[in-house]
This record gives C-alpha cells, structure tokens and sequence, in this order.
C-alpha cells in the first residue's frame, strides 16, 4: 500500500515548526492575525466612509418646506357657526317636512307639541319639537336619520319607546328634535341660507297649519 502523497510535506512542515524558535512562531502568529484584522477593517472602513459621505450629501440639501396653514379666527369660527343655523322665518317648513318624512317611512304622526326659545348669550332662537310617532322600531330610527338629514340645523335630544305587549309589533315612540335657529331680520350678521325643504304629503294631515 502507498501511503498519500501530502504525507511528506505535512511532516516537513512539522519538523520545520519544532525547529522553529518560539520568537519566530508569535511572529508569524501575529502576521497573521494581522491580515485577518485588516480584511475586517477594510469593508468595514469602506462602509463608514460610504455613510459619512451620505450624511455630507443630506446635510448639503436644502431644508423641506412647511406649509403654513393659517389658523382660524375667532370671527371665522363665528360666522361659520351662524352660517349653519336655520332661518326661523322657515320654521313651520321644517315641521312640515318632518311630517312628510313620516309618511315616507310609514309612520303614524299625531299633531306635535312646539315651543320656541331664545338663548341670549348664543344669540340664536331654538324651535323645541315633541313628535310622538307609532311604527316599528326600524321605522322610527329611519325617521330619525332621515329628519336629521334633511334639516342639518336640528338635533335629536331625546327618543323613548313603549310597547304595551311583547308580541306588538309597532311601538310607541316620543321624539324630542331642537332647531336651532337665527332670525337675519333682526341680526342680519348671523343670517344663514335658507334651506329648501319639500312640501308635505296628504297623508300628514296632523301637521300645524
């Protein structure tokens, strides 16, 4: 049997290693260590120098520019306030078209409870609406959205349901709206756009005339 071939350059160098001084070993330990440090310094280096570069670069760009948005007045935000308010020379309008609302959605509407107010401090009129309705529970929120959409100037303040029996199916419902109302006869600074409303059917026969 032949022994391999890289036998007898492996047993030279271990013969050259034991007669090497132990001086000259570190030595060529230290060399090497050398050049594997430098092989990581190198890349490492490079990519440094590559992120300064960059920071340079950005730094050299000129600052973003802000927009300024103008910030509103107390006089804007006022007048915008009035803007959205009713005209109270148009209220019974708007209570008509509630009715209508209510033969839309297939409610029964009993003759309504009204009263009219006045808030000093807002300066504003409000028209203050008790509706009691009968229908089914669907009926009654879909005049409730339907009214609050049609007149943008109301709100819903109350709504209360009553059903004498489980097996019933309309309830009775009681409905408080407000509208909130300027009069541009009186301050015409806080006159708001008049908002078209439709006639009433004659099914809302219960509406004030």
């Amino acid at each position: 049997m032949k022994r391999p071939q890289f036998a007898a350059p492996a047993l030279r160098l271990r013969l050259a290693l034991r007669a090497a001084s132990p001086v000259l070993l570190a030595a060529l330990l230290l060399g090497a260590a050398g050049i594997a440090a430098l092989a990581w310094l190198l890349p490492a280096r490079a990519a440094l120098e590559a992120e300064r570069e960059l920071a340079r670069r950005a730094a050299a760009l000129p600052p973003p520019l802000q927009r300024v948005v103008p910030a509103q007045t107390a006089d804007a935000n006022l007048a915008l306030f009035y803007a959205t308010l009713g005209d109270r020379r148009y209220a019974e309008r708007q209570i008509k078209t509630l009715f209508d609302i209510a033969a839309k959605t297939g409610l029964s509407l009993r003759q309504g409870e009204y009263k009219s107010g006045y808030d000093r401090n807002g300066k504003l009129h409000t028209y203050q609406i008790n509706l009691p309705v009968q229908g089914s529970y669907g009926q009654v929120w879909q005049f409730a959205l339907q009214a609050l959409r049609a007149i943008p100037f109301a709100s819903l303040d109350d709504i209360s349901f009553r059903r004498d029996s489980i097996g019933q199916a309309n309830v009775e419902a009681r409905l408080r709206l407000t509208l909130y109302l300027a009069d541009p006869v009186a301050d015409p600074v806080a006159a708001p756009v008049a908002v078209p409303v439709a006639a009433p059917v004659a099914a809302a026969s219960g509406a004030p005339r």
